[in-house]
């Protein structure tokens, strides 16, 4: 027993924190790339930036919070497949080589996770299966486009791995949330929220599966701007069957909320953008900036807090987070209205969205430094009491 402890380790403990660097310096990165001609990474387009976060970063998270323990070796193999893969966006004759690493570690997370939810009973955990299949393949086929003439400067692909990324926080933040609010509630004023909500999963599951392929013939982007105004206006319900009021003493629980609230802003300002055509990049960073940063941290530092079998709600960063996001947030929407300072406000959004997943790194490679302790001294006991049985058998025979 003890060798299989130390030959498996869950897969947030090495790509969670990865994962959280590398969202604090791609940002920066990128803006270098985009508005001030650095030429040593490729992130000088829209394109190019988009995908790294979406396929480099929230992938990883993915992974790291889906995987569940992986052996020690192909945990290892995993992570320097993705590590090298964050090498493809340098200017270096290795890009092809690091752009095949990033392949095969989409392709590798597809392997493991696919399969695993398909074999679900219910419809909407089989659900993650072909959308997770989706998120996968898209990270694979976005891969050519550093090799087809550049990749574009605006990509509907791009907007579309954007709303695939969307149905999949709001599937997975409401699976996290509800149970969390329900066990709180019990236990402190012996009421019962509104749980998953089925129903409303459901039919927001069918509203944002139908939307994205809706949007593509402009025809029918009405139908879908009306979609996704429903979409929105049923994930706020949502939280308001989750009573938020009752809330005010669990800072962890009220981010998580935020976070899920940001999807609805998203939702929100995205039908409006397809009712009335205009740029859809407001609609789009309200989801990467405000709920991928809020609801993905939040969602990171609280599972790395209860596998050390301590406390969420002591954590004194959960308000430094929401406060860094929401700044970040609202400064990249308000740049894209801005007049000449719009570059000012995209450097201070991109400073607090940094420090935010920097505080996430240090927070949770503590924590993990704690489950890592709890772990050991468990697989010590284990080893103590069976040399003390054995002890014990040898002294009875």
């Amino acid at each position: 027993m003890p060798e299989v402890a130390h030959q498996r380790l869950p897969a947030w403990r090495w790509l969670f924190p990865l994962a959280a660097l590398h969202a604090a310096l791609m940002v920066p990165l990128s803006l270098l790339a985009l508005y001030h001609g650095w030429a040593p990474v490729q992130l000088a387009t829209p394109a190019a930036h988009a995908r790294e976060m979406l396929f480099g970063f929230a992938l990883a998270v993915i992974a790291g919070y889906l995987l569940g323990p992986v052996p020690q070796r192909q945990l290892l193999m995993l992570v320097a497949l993705w590590l090298a893969g964050r090498l493809g966006v340098l200017e270096w004759p290795g890009a092809l080589v690091a752009s095949l690493a990033d392949g095969g570690f989409a392709l590798w997370v597809a392997a493991r996770l696919v399969p695993r939810f398909l074999a679900a009973k219910k419809w909407r955990n089989r659900l993650l299966s072909p959308l997770l299949g989706m998120i996968c393949l898209l990270a694979v086929v976005t891969l050519t486009w550093r090799y087809l003439d550049g990749m574009p400067t605006t990509a509907p692909l791009m907007h579309q791995s954007v709303l695939w990324l969307v149905l999949l926080m709001t599937f997975m933040g409401g699976r996290v949330i509800a149970p969390a609010v329900n066990g709180y509630l019990a236990r402190q004023f012996r009421l019962y929220g509104a749980g998953v909500q089925p129903r409303v999963e459901a039919a927001l599951i069918v509203l944002l599966g139908l939307a994205p392929f809706l949007m593509l013939w402009a025809t029918l982007r009405p139908l879908a701007a009306l979609l996704v105004l429903a979409a929105g206006l049923l994930v706020l319900w949502r939280i308001r069957g989750w009573r938020p009021r009752h809330c005010s003493e669990r800072p962890d629980l009220q981010v998580l909320l935020l976070g899920y609230g940001w999807l609805a802003i998203g939702l929100l300002l995205l039908a409006r953008s397809w009712w009335a055509p205009q740029h859809a990049s407001t609609a789009l960073h309200a989801f990467t900036v405000g709920a991928l940063g809020t609801l993905a941290s939040a969602i990171m530092l609280r599972h790395v807090i209860l596998r050390a079998k301590q406390h969420p709600e002591r954590e004194w960063a959960w308000l430094p987070l929401a406060g860094l996001f929401a700044v970040a947030a609202v400064l990249r929407l308000w740049a894209i209205e801005a007049g000449s300072g719009w570059l000012l406000l995209l450097w201070g959004s991109g400073l607090a969205w940094s420090l935010g997943w920097l505080l996430v790194a240090c927070r949770v490679v503590m924590w993990s430094g704690l489950w890592a302790d709890r772990l050991s001294q468990r697989v010590l006991g284990k080893l103590d009491s069976g040399q003390e049985s054995g002890e014990l058998s040898r002294r009875h025979r």
